[in-house]
């Protein structure tokens, strides 16, 4: 797979979807938890999307309980506590695990193409990967990194 457009991601439903669908856009891409210390940060995402959306910013939000179980185990549940507790109207898609064996394909990709400070893993939730409308991945941020701080790479982007 040389490029972001060449995976496929599960919705919700069970359905699979393109990423090439999203072809032309500047992608966010966050591996989330409902029940995390960072949780908060979906507030802040949904602001960039509201603000960016209709300049071309997707965000796409993967739930994952690798780090302490911290997401609720049916996805309708997750979804419900995006929407009622942040508002948020982002794709929530399908959870996932983003390291180890039976890491997400697309988790893969982008560890490869965007290393950690010290390791490929991904060390906690709310990590984030900025790819251009090109499909290539410009640049990853660490857990702590606010969205308020990825404005302006989002901005350059959108030129």
């Amino acid at each position: 797979m040389d490029n972001i457009y060449d995976f496929d991601v599960k919705m919700t439903n069970g359905e699979m979807k393109s990423l090439k669908d999203y072809e032309g856009k500047i992608l966010l891409i966050v591996n989330t938890a409902s029940k995390c210390g960072l949780t908060p940060q979906f507030k802040g995402l949904q602001e960039l999307y509201d603000t960016y959306k209709e300049k071309g910013l997707e965000i796409l939000g993967f739930p994952c309980s690798q780090f302490n179980n911290q997401e609720f185990s049916n996805i309708e549940e997750t979804t419900e506590f995006c929407q009622l507790n942040y508002g948020v109207t982002f794709p929530i898609l399908a959870k996932i695990d983003v390291n180890g064996d039976n890491a997400d394909p697309l988790f893969k990709f982008l560890k490869e193409k965007k290393k950690g400070t010290l390791s490929k893993s991904i060390k906690w939730n709310f990590t984030k990967f900025l790819v251009d409308r090109n499909g290539e991945v410009i640049e990853r941020y660490a857990p702590t990194t606010s969205p308020e701080k990825i404005e302006e790479d989002i901005i350059k982007l959108i030129g």
